[in-house]
């Protein structure tokens, strides 16, 4: 009996024994954006859909920024061999991008940021021996010349290479951090607004108004969009044409005045005073620094949407009844499936006089603005060796930019190559101003860089088709449309790449030139501002549904921000009637319009969500 015990015991470990793992490898997964102090890094999540997360940033302006630094936690002291996750944004033949990595006071590996390759890797950092079960962790800038890390890793697995395609990549970062399934429930809505620029804006606040439970998610820490301290776009587009006088009273809320394009003062902008106003609507929940990734779907209705907080990564789900895409890229509606265009018509397609001969993925560009202040001594700027090179024959004489700075033309996606734009644009910006320091000393001398934005300001990526398409015909005619809600004033204005500009930097072009077709008061048919095959989606911003020549009018932002208004009325009778946003334009039409005309009131409805 003893020895049958004991053949069966033993046979039961043995089994065991052949099933486990020789050694269970541990991974110590860390995020740079989540890092407990930033210092002057800053956190960019412009390239989300690219590389799956957000990334620190050294964005110093030649001048290198504070240390960034945090906690790690191991399971157990030992050796771990350490990866590190970034890219040379600049190899020409290396850029200037350097950083340094340090644990517990002790350089680990080499100097970063200079390997000559501007694909994001791994690369090995070497052995780290660990004396407890927590170490310091700095990121230490060299050179204030946008240094970038996505993340960095401590493993006990000698052999392990970590993986760098996104899908294999985003599997492990999730199993690592343990995010997978920890998605936290936000909560139920009436409407959903996903992108905080000044249409998500005034879409959300007037939905609020009216009674409507509301969500405003944004991907970044302040509000406005291209009209943030961090674009500094002024606002454009007339309110005061209203052929609807309910319309524009937000618009007006949101403006702090005109300071131009690329202001050195980012407080000109007044980023507090748009959260301030948000804040103060009881039925509106504002969730910043969340970029929506996901979308959950039933048939052709959104039901949820996901977003994940670009500093500590935490996931949170979005449920409810309408949802507002006023990303500008139309993220939501993309991820959803809704139809879209990319880039230009053919003049055979649209029968526009300003459509291009053949149709194309052309776009207008992204600009990334500056500024520089006069300093009362004289002060210096590093040499640029890796940056776009001036000379006496093209340079560009200005000590503060307008939206002439622009990157794109068809060259790059607006969407995808969102980063290479932005670092193009820097490689143009720190090249001329490197030149006016050094060879006009007598204007540039005392003159500093005081601001460069790192967040491009985007023009154009997607537009979401709704059940009208509007037209250059539409726009030129002055076509008034029986659901024609917000009033449009602004030129048809597409952006090309200036000729001068091509001349010396042929596929390279960062300065653009246009030609203002002046448009007589129109107004955008309520139909461009819904999905024609997402049931619950609505669209405000320059993401709606019109041709590109005709965005080339729509996009500016009181238009933009008009149309929100106008989503905050129709979500209303959604909600109201129990109806699609179609269903509002097919029974409720009158209503509406009676709404804009100020000769319907708009009663705040029950804010108990209803269902469709």
């Amino acid at each position: 009996m003893k020895a049958r015990w004991i053949r069966l015991v033993t046979g039961m470990l043995l089994i065991i024994f052949m099933n486990a793992p020789a050694h269970a490898q541990k991974h110590v997964y860390v995020e740079t954006e989540s890092f407990e102090q930033k210092g002057g890094w800053v956190v960019d999540q412009q390239s989300f859909v690219v590389i799956g997360s957000s990334y620190l940033m050294a964005h110093g302006m030649g001048r290198p920024v504070k240390d960034a630094a945090t906690t790690v936690q191991f399971p157990a002291p030992g050796k771990y061999r350490m990866w590190v996750r970034t890219k040379d944004w600049a190899p020409f033949p290396t850029g200037p991008g350097k950083f340094t990595l340090h644990l517990n006071g002790q350089q680990v590996g080499k100097v970063f940021g200079e390997n000559g390759s501007d694909e994001w890797k791994w690369y090995d950092a070497g052995m780290v021996d660990v004396k407890e079960t927590s170490a310091q962790l700095v990121m230490k800038d060299l050179t204030g010349f946008n240094g970038r890390c996505d993340a960095i890793l401590f493993t006990d697995a000698m052999k392990f290479t970590p993986p760098n395609t996104l899908k294999e990549l985003n599997a492990f970062r999730n199993k690592a951090l343990h995010t997978s399934s920890d998605v936290a429930d936000a909560g139920q809505y009436d409407l959903v607004v996903v992108g905080g620029g000044i249409a998500g804006t005034c879409a959300a606040i007037n939905a609020a108004r009216l009674g409507l439970k509301t969500a405003l998610i944004q991907d970044r820490p302040v509000l406005g969009g291209n009209n943030s301290s961090e674009v500094r776009v002024h606002l454009k587009g007339d309110v005061d044409k209203n052929h609807y006088p309910k319309l524009g009273r937000i618009v007006r809320e949101m403006d702090n005045g005109d300071p131009g394009n690329g202001h050195p003062d980012g407080a000109e902008y007044g980023d507090d005073r748009k959260i301030q106003i948000v804040k103060a609507e009881k039925n509106l929940s504002l969730f910043l620094n969340t970029h929506v990734h996901k979308v959950e779907k039933e048939n052709n209705r959104i039901v949820a949407v996901i977003g994940r907080n670009i500093m500590t990564n935490k996931e949170q789900r979005f449920s409810g009844t309408y949802f507002s895409d006023c990303t500008g890229d139309g993220t939501v509606g993309y991820l959803a499936g809704a139809d879209f265009r990319m880039g230009r018509e053919s003049k055979a397609e649209t029968g526009e006089s300003l459509a291009a001969e053949k149709s194309d993925s052309f776009t207008l560009g992204t600009s990334n603005l500056w500024a520089s202040v006069e300093k009362d001594s004289v002060n210096s700027f590093p040499e640029t060796p890796w940056a776009l090179q001036f000379s006496d024959e093209y340079h560009i004489d200005q000590d503060r930019s307008d939206w002439e700075w622009e990157t794109g033309f068809g060259n790059f996606n607006t969407i995808t190559d969102a980063e290479k734009i932005r670092d193009h644009n820097l490689r143009a910006i720190y090249g001329n101003w490197s030149y006016l320091k050094k060879n006009k000393p007598e204007k540039y001398a005392k003159r500093q860089l005081a601001w460069v934005a790192y967040i491009g300001g985007k023009r154009e990526s997607r537009r979401i088709l709704g059940d009208h398409i509007l037209t250059q015909m539409d726009i030129q005619e002055g076509k008034r449309y029986p659901d024609g809600t917000a009033t449009a004033t602004w030129t048809i204005d597409l952006h090309f790449p200036n000729e001068k500009n091509s001349k010396y930097f042929e596929g390279q072009e960062f300065f653009a030139s246009t030609k203002h077709i002046r448009v007589a008061p129109y107004t955008i048919p309520y139909r461009c501002l819904y999905s024609r095959n997402i049931s619950n989606l609505f669209m405000a911003g320059r993401n709606i549904s019109t041709t590109h020549v005709a965005f080339g009018s729509t996009r500016v932002m009181r238009t933009c921000g008009m149309m929100g208004e106008v989503v905050g009325f129709a979500a209303f009778l959604g909600k109201k009637y129990k109806t699609s946003p179609r269903g509002v334009y097919e029974q409720h039409l009158k209503e509406l319009v009676g709404i804009l005309n100020d000769e319907v009131p708009a009663q705040a409805v029950n804010t108990n969500t209803g269902k469709q």
